[in-house]
């Protein structure tokens, strides 16, 4: 059984483009590059034909996968979101109690985590740490680097 994937309206929209892309366009590009490499001729020392084949399989995998997600995708609705306790969807102002710089997260499904952009993953230890608590609240998060101390200062949708 498939672990329900949690994911908000815009990472299902993402998701959906990516799959019709890969479907639509990539699968003709690849067929295409097949065929260009069967036109040169033995198989056995055919670099190319390799070489599409292999970018077949995995364009073949990530279609698979979306399609699996999608199966089991739970939307989040955003007018269940509260600002009382932090929960997957949340955009979280937080202060980072060691640099006194103050950041701002979204705690997301793990498809759609972008730490760079701010975008944690439920399932990622920092993000795991900032479920179920409220403004005010002081979590502590080990991380490789020892444990960081941050300060929940608002809770938005």
């Amino acid at each position: 059984m498939n672990k329900q994937t949690v994911i908000t309206d815009e990472g299902l929209k993402r998701l959906e483009s990516e799959l019709e892309e890969l479907k639509s366009v990539k699968r003709k590009e690849i067929a295409e590059k097949i065929k260009t490499a069967l036109s040169f001729g033995d198989l056995s020392e055919n670099s190319e034909y390799d070489e599409a084949k292999n970018e077949q399989a995995i364009i073949e995998g990530r279609i698979s996968e979306i399609e699996n997600q999608l199966k089991n995708v739970r939307v989040l609705d955003e007018s269940e979101l509260s600002t009382e306790v932090v929960h997957i969807g949340s955009r979280l102002k937080v202060k980072h109690l060691g640099t006194k710089k103050t950041e701002t997260y979204q705690i997301v499904g793990s498809t759609e985590a972008d730490p760079l952009n701010g975008r944690i993953s439920d399932e990622s230890p920092v993000g795991m740490a900032f479920l179920t608590h409220t403004n005010g609240d002081i979590i502590e998060i080990e991380t490789p680097n020892g444990i960081v101390k941050y300060e929940i200062l608002e809770i938005l949708k």
